[in-house]
């Protein structure tokens, strides 16, 4: 009995380290990158608030990013 589990455990050990040695181990190719997405919830947490430094209009709570700080309005209101 003692020799069959031997024997079952040896089988699936080389199993799994057959499955390992195939697997794809390509390198990260950095034209492929897809850009980080953020969730509805942490986008909003980081919003930035009037004033605050913003490179584009994304940044801002108001949506309006204006010579690098978000605006509360824009320049023809």
């Amino acid at each position: 009995m003692h020799c069959w589990r031997m024997v079952a455990v040896v089988l699936l050990c080389s199993l799994l380290l057959g499955q390992t040695r195939g697997a794809s181990l390509h390198r990260h190719q950095p034209g492929l990158a897809r850009p980080k997405r953020m969730t509805p919830f942490w986008r909003g947490v980081s919003l930035r608030p009037v004033g605050a430094s913003c490179r584009d209009n994304s940044e801002c709570v108001t949506m309006l990013c204006r010579k690098n700080r978000c605006f509360l309005r824009t320049a023809s209101e």
